[in-house]
C-alpha cells in the first residue's frame, strides 16, 4: 500500500470507511460454486426495469434475490411495488438506484428477509401521507430475522409537514419502527427528517421486548423526537453511529433508553463509538423510571462516545427510584464538550437502585448557557449535577461512582453539586471515586451539609 493511500484511509470518517471496505470486498468477492447469480440472466440495467419472468421465478422459489424494480417503479408513488417485493418471499430484496426517489407510504416489513438499498437510493415519505400518529416508513411487529441497510442510501421523511396544522400532533412517525422483534440489523443508512424517531424499539406485548439488535454505521439527522428511542430490549449493540440536530419534541436527544412499564427491560445494551452533536435535548439518556424492583436488573454501557455542541445536557440518567431495579448504568471513556446545560445530570436517582458509573470520562466547556426557568428553580448550571425533584422519587438519593474522571472548567462555580430544592429534603449518599478538576478560578464542590458516605477524591 502506498503511503498516500494509507494517509487517505486514516482521515476517512468511520462510516465512510465502511463504504470503502464494502466496495473493496465486493470487487474481490466471487460467487461460490452453485451460488445463485442474479445478474446471469439480467445484464445491464434490466434489474431496474419491470420483468415479469424474474417475478415469476421469485414466486416459484427459483430465485431468492429480487430487485424491487422488477415489479415496477413510479416516481409519484412506488409503495405497491416495494410492498409486493417484500411480500414476495425473497430472502433478499434489493432496491436499485433509479436516479429519482422511491416515494412511499407506510410499508410493513417481512420476517426472514434482508433489504439492501443501493448507494444513492433515497426512500422518501410521500407528501400529504402519514396522517396516522404511528405511521412510519417501515414497521415490523413480533417478527424475526430482519436486516435493512445500505451504505450511501437514505431514509427521509417530511418533518416540517408533520409539525404543521395539517397533521395531528404526534411523536411516533418513525423511519424504522420495531415492536418486540428479534434478530434485527440496521446498517449504513442516513435516516433524517422523521416525525418521531429515526429508529424505535418498542413493546408490542409478548415477548414484550426486542432481542438481538444491531444498529451500525448509521447517520441520524434532524429527527423529531430522538435518533433512537429504545423502550424495551435485550442484547442490543449500537455502534459507530452519529446523532445530529435532533429537535422538535422532548426529550429530543441522540439516544433515549426510556421504559414504559415494569415488564420492560434494559438488558445488555451496548452503545459504542457514537457521537451526539448539536441536539436540542441530551446527547445520551437512560431513563428507567417505569421499572420497579420486580423488573430485570439494568445492564447498560456507553463506551467511547462523544457529546458535543449540545443545546441540552450531555449525559443524563433519570428516574431510578428506591423501589427501582438493580444493576448498573456505565459510561466509560465518554467525553462531553461545549454543551449549553449540565455536562452530566443525574436526576431522581436512588442510592439503593442501579449503580451509575462514570469511568475515564471528561467534561470540558460545559454548562455554558442559562438554565430554562421551568423545573430548575434552585438548581444551578454547572458541569455535574445530582438533582432530586421531590420525595416521591427517593428518600436516599445518590449511588454514583466517578473513576479517573476529568472536569475542565473556566467559571467560578462548583464543578459538582447535589440539589434537592424542597423542604425537609434528604442528603446525598454514596458518592465515590476520583475526579481531576482544572479551573484557574478555584475548585469546589457543593454536596450540602448532611452528605453521607461521600468518598470522592478531588485532584487539582
Amino acid at each position: 500500500m502506498s503511503n498516500r493511500f494509507a494517509v487517505l484511509i486514516g482521515i476517512i470518517h468511520p462510516i465512510l470507511l465502511g463504504i470503502v471496505v464494502a466496495v473493496a470486498v465486493g470487487a474481490l468477492a466471487k460467487p461460490a460454486a452453485g451460488q445463485q447469480d442474479v445478474q446471469a440472466d439480467f445484464r445491464g440495467d434490466q434489474y431496474r426495469q419491470e420483468n415479469s419472468r424474474a417475478v415469476a421465478e421469485v414466486q416459484a422459489g427459483m430465485r431468492t434475490t429480487a430487485y424491487a424494480a422488477w415489479w415496477g417503479f413510479d416516481e409519484a408513488d412506488s409503495t405497491r411495488f416495494v410492498q409486493t417485493a417484500i411480500n414476495s418471499g425473497a430472502a433478499k430484496v434489493i432496491v436499485p438506484y433509479m436516479g429519482r426517489d422511491w416515494i412511499i407510504t407506510p410499508i410493513t416489513l417481512a420476517a426472514d428477509q434482508e433489504i439492501v438499498l443501493e448507494p444513492g437510493v433515497v426512500i422518501a415519505a410521500k407528501r400529504g401521507a402519514f396522517k396516522g400518529s404511528h405511521d412510519s416508513l417501515f414497521k415490523a411487529q413480533s417478527k424475526s430475522n430482519i436486516t435493512i441497510g445500505g451504505y450511501g442510501a437514505t431514509l427521509r421523511m417530511q418533518k416540517k409537514d408533520y409539525m404543521s396544522d395539517a397533521y395531528q400532533t404526534a411523536e411516533w412517525r418513525s423511519a424504522l419502527y420495531f415492536d418486540s422483534c428479534r434478530d434485527v440489523k440496521v446498517y449504513g443508512l442516513t435516516i433524517r427528517d422523521t416525525g418521531g424517531d429515526g429508529v424505535y424499539l418498542g413493546d408490542a406485548g409478548e415477548p414484550g421486548y426486542n432481542q438481538n439488535v444491531m444498529i451500525e454505521d448509521v447517520f441520524f439527522d434532524n429527527n423529531y423526537r430522538q435518533g433512537i428511542s429504545l423502550i424495551s430490549a435485550e442484547n442490543v449493540t449500537i455502534h459507530n453511529c452519529v446523532f445530529k440536530d435532533t429537535g422538535g419534541t422532548g426529550p429530543a436527544g441522540g439516544i433515549d433508553l426510556e421504559t414504559d412499564h415494569p415488564s420492560n427491560r434494559l438488558v445488555n445494551i451496548q452503545v459504542r463509538n457514537c457521537i451526539a452533536e448539536n441536539n436540542q435535548g441530551p446527547g445520551f439518556i437512560v431513563s428507567p423510571a417505569k421499572l420497579s424492583s420486580e423488573s430485570k436488573d439494568i445492564s447498560v454501557r456507553f463506551d467511547n462516545c462523544l457529546v458535543r455542541s449540545g443545546r441540552g445536557h450531555g449525559l443524563m440518567v433519570s428516574g431510578v427510584r428506591d423501589d427501582g431495579p438493580g444493576g448498573s448504568i456505565e459510561f466509560k471513556n465518554c467525553h462531553v464538550r461545549n454543551t449549553r446545560l449540565h455536562g452530566a445530570r443525574i436526576l431522581d436517582k436512588s442510592a439503593s437502585g442501579a449503580r451509575v458509573r462514570f469511568v475515564n470520562c471528561t467534561w470540558k466547556n460545559v454548562a455554558t448557557g442559562a438554565l430554562d426557568a421551568g423545573g430548575y428553580e434552585g438548581v444551578p448550571n454547572l458541569p455535574i449535577m445530582i438533582h432530586l425533584r421531590g420525595p416521591a422519587w427517593s428518600a436516599k438519593p445518590g449511588g454514583v461512582d466517578f473513576v479517573d474522571c476529568l472536569v475542565d472548567d473556566g467559571q467560578d462555580r462548583p464543578f459538582i453539586a447535589f440539589k434537592a430544592p424542597y423542604k425537609n429534603a434528604p442528603s446525598v449518599h454514596k458518592l465515590t471515586g476520583n475526579i481531576t478538576v482544572n479551573n484557574s478560578l478555584g475548585v469546589n464542590a457543593d454536596f450540602g451539609e448532611q452528605a453521607t458516605e461521600v468518598m470522592l477524591r478531588i485532584n487539582r
